[in-house]
Formats: structure tokens, C-alpha cells, sequence
């Protein structure tokens, strides 16, 4: 039974971080696009196209370097089953970045770019002794993108584009154990590891003299190998011969297909529409490989993950040459079933809602900034792994700046 519960804690929490990535894979490579509520697919707005649709990068009417930050304050509750007593997850805050370069002849058919960019990602910890500790106590996972990109305008009204992308993922994940360690107390387990992977990013921008724009992206899955990560175990001396020190698993980040639509309502508005779907489904089950089985059994879990979509719209208007505000509204469905949610990130459908402005300093020198909200439904859920059962309630804050110089 002991060996049952290790198990089931050791691959969940590995399988939950992958899950992790959906609750924050919200757009954060841009923060005018954050203004919009992540939709920028079908515009030319800025060195940001790099992500959103690289085949907008040769429409820029301006080279550019920018670099920004957007702290994720992930707030979410939880009533277990059959308690009155509600807990909460501690203060913690992830900070994924956005920087991007762009450069080429203004008056040429090509333009490089270069963006560094965090799109999967979180951070969590609800504690030691919260009534769920044998199946997380906190969580840190980071992917972070390096993305080279060459654009080519095809024409006047058509550009083209694509990028190799280049990931370093990063995973440390805490639990408590149900064996005592030399203290007398619970035990804890910790696996920590990282891995490199690669993809790609590609897409086709398209405008019309009319003021309307269309643009089609599809960013490749990326499958992040994780070699030789550590696994490390408070428990009984007598016991830590039994336990592994190593382990081997997969994190794979689905891709993503995008359709975005622009229009130019007046020389002063830009209104944008995106419409996405996520290749979830490459969660099929997850597998593991331990270097001391003695314990803990080489394992293939079922994750039986569906389709991500999400719709997001919003609009810019200009005031003036130094001056503009944004705002955007969305709503994302979930991939993960009942059954399969897990409170590291406690994933369902959820509502954005999107504020920002720009400033320019100078005529080459200004700043963006965003706010981002994501209300998560209320859900109700039994896990089919671990049996935790509750009801949990999730709220994300994300206020970002970035600094930018065009020219």
C-alpha cells in the first residue's frame, strides 16, 4: 500500500505540472497583445509578432528592441469534501519575460527576429500541512522559448513567416510523504530536473487595402525531455536505499493553431479577434522511468487530456502621438476533464479580461503597460488518482510593463 501511495504521489505531481502549463498558458509574449486580451494574430502591432504571427514581422513598419515582465499572482481556495474549513495557497509570483528584436532594410521584402519568451509556466505552494500535502506542497515550472525568426514580405499585402524555437524547461516540484523521516514527522519527497527541446513557429499575415487584415499561426508542439532529474527523499536513513535518486520523464507543451483577424476601423482604432486551438490531446499518459525500483515502479499513467479553444477580442484606440489605451475581453476552455484536475494548478474554464496603454517618451522611446484578470469557474472534483475531493475557486492578477526602442 506504501509503495502505492508513493507511486501514485511521485507521477501525479509530475503529469500536474504539464497540466500547470495549461492553467497559465495565457498569452503573455506581448503587452500591448495583453492589452487585447492576447489577440494580435492578424495585426502587424509590434516587435511582439515574432510570437504571435512571425509572418507579420515583415509588414513592421519600424526595427525594434523591447523587454518586458508580466508577475503572475495566482490566488486560488479550497473546501475539501465533507470540511468547513476553506485553504488557501501561499503568496507566490511567477515572473515570465518577453524581449524581442526585430531588424531590417524599412525598405526591403525581409526582416529578422529574435524573441526570448516564457509561454508555459507557473508557480505554486499551498503549504506543508494543508489537507492535500501527500499530493503537492508547491510547484515551479518554467519553459522558456529562445526563437530566431526570418519574415519575408511576399508582397505589398501578403508576408510570410517562421521561426525555430529552442526550449530550456525547468521542473521542481515538493510533496509530503506518508513515511516518517529521522525527526518522527511526515516525510517529504522533492523531484527536480530540466531538459531542452525544440520547434518551431510559423505564420502567414495578410492585409487589404480596405483596413481589414487576416493572419494564420501555428506553433509546433515541443516535447521536453527530462534526463537523469533529481529525486530526492526526507525519510528514515534505514529507508533511503529503497528510494530512487533519479528519474526520466517527458513534459510535452501541445501546439497551438491560430487564425487572428484585424480591422482599422478609423486611422485612430484597431479592433482584433483571435481564435485558437491547442493540441491538448498529447496528453495520452505520461510515462516514468526511475533508476531504483524497489519503491517506486517504473509507471505509464492516463492523462486522456481534449482539445483546448479559446476566443479572444479587443481593440486599440490611439489619442494622440505619445498616448494609447487597449482593452479586450476572452473566454478559454479547458482541456482537462473531470477526474483529472489537480491542485497544482487547478485548471477549468475561465474568463479574461484586459486593460493597458502606451506611452512614448520620445518618438523612438516608450513604454507598455497591461493588466490582465482570469476568473476560473467553480469545480467541483474527485481526482481518479489521488481521491482528493473539493471544491476549488482560482482568480489570476497579471499586471506587465515593457520598455521598447524603435526606430
Amino acid at each position: 500500500m506504501v509503495k502505492k501511495l508513493i507511486f501514485g504521489m511521485l507521477f501525479t505531481g509530475i503529469s500536474s505540472g504539464a497540466a500547470l502549463a495549461q492553467g497559465f498558458q495565457v498569452n503573455l509574449q506581448g503587452q500591448k497583445q495583453i492589452g487585447m486580451a492576447g489577440a494580435g494574430s492578424g495585426l502587424a502591432l509590434d516587435e511582439a509578432a515574432v510570437y504571435y504571427n512571425p509572418g507579420a514581422v515583415s509588414m513592421l513598419q519600424r526595427n525594434a528592441i523591447s523587454a518586458g515582465i508580466s508577475p503572475v499572482f495566482f490566488k486560488s481556495a479550497f473546501l475539501q469534501s465533507g470540511s468547513n474549513t476553506v485553504e488557501y495557497n501561499k503568496d507566490e509570483i511567477a515572473t515570465p519575460i518577453q524581449v524581442y528584436g526585430v531588424w531590417g532594410p524599412k525598405s526591403g521584402k525581409y526582416k529578422l527576429g529574435l524573441g526570448v519568451y516564457t509561454p508555459f509556466g507557473g508557480l505554486n505552494n499551498w503549504g506543508d500541512d494543508w489537507s492535500g500535502k501527500y499530493t503537492i506542497t508547491s510547484l515551479d515550472l518554467k519553459a522558456i522559448y529562445i526563437q530566431p525568426t526570418l519574415s519575408v514580405k511576399l508582397s505589398e499585402n501578403i508576408g510570410v513567416g517562421a521561426g525555430f524555437v529552442f526550449n530550456h524547461g525547468i521542473v521542481d516540484l515538493k510533496r509530503r510523504v506518508p513515511i516518517s523521516n529521522n525527526a518522527g514527522e511526515a516525510g517529504s519527497a522533492q523531484l527536480k530536473g530540466s531538459g531542452n527541446a525544440y520547434g518551431w513557429n510559423a505564420g502567414i499575415y495578410m492585409k487589404s487595402d480596405n483596413g481589414i487584415s487576416a493572419g494564420i499561426s501555428y506553433k509546433s508542439k515541443v516535447v521536453t525531455k527530462v534526463e537523469d532529474g533529481d529525486a530526492m527523499f526526507d525519510v528514515a536513513n534505514s529507508l533511503k536505499p529503497t528510494f530512487p535518486t533519479k528519474f526520466n520523464s517527458e513534459l510535452p507543451l501541445p501546439g497551438t493553431l491560430t487564425l487572428g483577424l484585424g480591422y482599422e476601423a478609423s486611422k485612430k482604432t484597431l479592433l482584433a479577434l483571435d481564435l485558437s486551438w491547442t493540441d491538448w490531446k498529447v496528453y495520452k499518459s505520461l510515462d516514468f522511468k526511475y533508476d531504483n525500483n524497489t519503491r517506486v515502479p517504473n509507471t505509464s499513467s492516463p492523462r486522456n487530456y481534449g482539445d483546448g479553444y479559446s476566443v479572444k477580442f479587443g481593440f486599440q484606440h490611439t489619442t494622440s502621438e505619445k498616448f494609447a489605451f487597449r482593452a479586450g475581453a476572452g473566454y478559454v476552455f479547458t482541456p482537462v476533464k473531470l477526474g483529472y484536475v489537480t491542485p497544482e494548478v487547478p485548471d477549468a474554464d475561465r474568463i479574461v479580461l484586459t486593460a493597458g496603454l502606451s506611452y512614448s517618451f520620445t518618438p523612438k522611446f516608450g513604454v507598455d503597460v497591461s493588466f490582465m484578470y482570469e476568473g476560473l469557474k467553480k469545480l467541483t472534483e474527485t481526482n481518479y488518482e489521488t481521491q482528493l475531493s473539493g471544491t476549488f475557486k482560482s482568480d489570476v492578477y497579471i499586471p506587465g510593463i515593457s520598455l521598447a526602442y524603435r526606430w
